[in-house]
């Protein structure tokens, strides 16, 4: 497994301090690998092993620890002097009103707290209110297209098209580059995800109607980089028979962005400089998890780009949203320390239509921030001051 530098590059300056270390993460995305890489690095500072405590909640080992009180006794039993400890409680969203515990290691024990969960919320609520300004979180992603070579060690270029047609369709998640056999990795996958639905959204959300909401979940990850129209949505189920309301889709959309399973992302008006209702886009946080869905369904190359040129932009710290300008849609804004670029995808530009509307969607933009269009093109498009790239080219910069 490689090393996932570019987090604990962010991570090491809090390895010390007293600020609680918030991993988020969709499931199976490496964070349990990550806690370890954290661990080695600690111990090769000199610490003590019985000063470090790491609980996997997955783990049936540790399932008598089912709320705050059973983890503060379990964790007070073990600190056994006042040299600081390092406290590691993988997937601690299990675990009853665990923010409890965390603020009391906090505020009486000498101890470094990292704590990883598979939830977009589990800063919300209690824990914000009790730590509010005492805690940095980080959001762990699937393999970027980058860590893919690193750990194939490709360095053919002939071989690396092959290697991201593959991560185009099954997306990045660690475990599956272990599994050899496709009928393996889609099994491995498949389990991904029912876990994501039974386990972080089903039983948390106690939802009653588990075959419809499959069925919604079904049709939302296999139709990525789009905004999605409940009201569309309410007329393609009762066309198959499936009765089912605006308000269980906009239920079911939050529900898979809490999961991590989605990202949703806002339309920035451009010339008006305003967020627009209504028009917000759904990006999967990894696209294995829909290809898997995507029976007798034609591959949508194009969005599936998109998704991949999304995950990259937040992998490399943007903040993004989807612009509009002038009516015309900008696939992607994206900022980081108060500049812009601007990004057009598309599969191909082979079409002159297709070129004439990707490089002309930039028309009456005025400002002077970088605009590319990234395509799986090789031939080099770039016009006007817009600047083209391929995209295994872009994602390997």
């Amino acid at each position: 497994m490689i090393k996932r530098e570019k987090y604990l590059e962010k991570i090491r300056e809090f390895y010390h301090t007293d600020l609680i270390k918030v991993i988020t993460g969709i499931r199976r995305c490496g964070k349990s690998v990550l806690l370890k890489q954290i661990i080695e690095e600690i111990k090769e500072l000199n610490v003590l092993d019985d000063h470090i405590i790491y609980i996997n909640f997955e783990d049936v080992t540790f399932s008598f620890i089912e709320n705050y009180l059973d983890l503060h006794n379990y964790i007070k039993e073990k600190i056994k002097d006042n040299q600081k400890y390092y406290l590691f409680f993988d997937e601690i969203q299990m675990v009853q009103d665990w923010e409890k515990a965390i603020n009391s290691f906090k505020a009486t024990d000498n101890v470094s707290i990292f704590v990883t969960g598979s939830n977009s919320k589990l800063l919300s609520g209690e824990l914000a209110t009790l730590l509010s300004g005492r805690y940095v979180s980080f959001r762990l992603a699937p393999f970027s297209f980058r860590e893919v070579v690193e750990l194939k060690g490709i360095t053919d270029k002939k071989d690396l098209e092959e290697v991201f047609n593959d991560y185009l369709l099954w997306g990045g998640l660690p475990q599956r580059f272990e599994i050899q056999s496709r009928e393996g990795m889609q099994t491995y996958l498949m389990d991904v995800f029912d876990a994501i639905v039974l386990k972080d959204i089903v039983k948390r959300h106690n939802i009653k109607n588990i075959q419809l909401f499959q069925r919604v979940m079904e049709y939302l990850v296999t139709n990525p980089s789009q905004v999605f129209s409940p009201a569309n949505m309410v007329k393609e189920f009762e066309n198959e028979n499936i009765p089912v309301s605006s308000r269980t889709i906009y239920e079911c959309l939050d529900y898979a962005e809490e999961a991590l399973l989605m990202q949703r992302v806002s339309a920035y008006d451009i010339r008006g400089k305003r967020i627009l209702s209504r028009k917000d886009k759904y990006y999967l946080t990894d696209l294995g998890l829909g290809q898997i869905l995507n029976v007798n369904k034609k591959t949508q190359f194009g969005a599936y780009l998109e998704n991949i040129v999304y995950n990259e932009l937040i992998y490399r710290g943007y903040t993004v949203s989807v612009g509009n300008n002038n009516g015309k849609e900008i696939d992607f804004i994206a900022t980081k320390h108060k500049n812009r670029e601007y990004y057009q995808v598309t599969y191909t530009l082979s079409n002159k239509d297709t070129e004439e509307r990707e490089f002309g969607a930039y028309n009456h933009i005025q400002d002077n921030y970088p605009k590319y269009v990234i395509s799986t093109d090789k031939l080099d498009y770039s016009q006007n001051g817009i600047i083209h790239k391929n995209i295994i080219d872009w994602l390997l910069e």
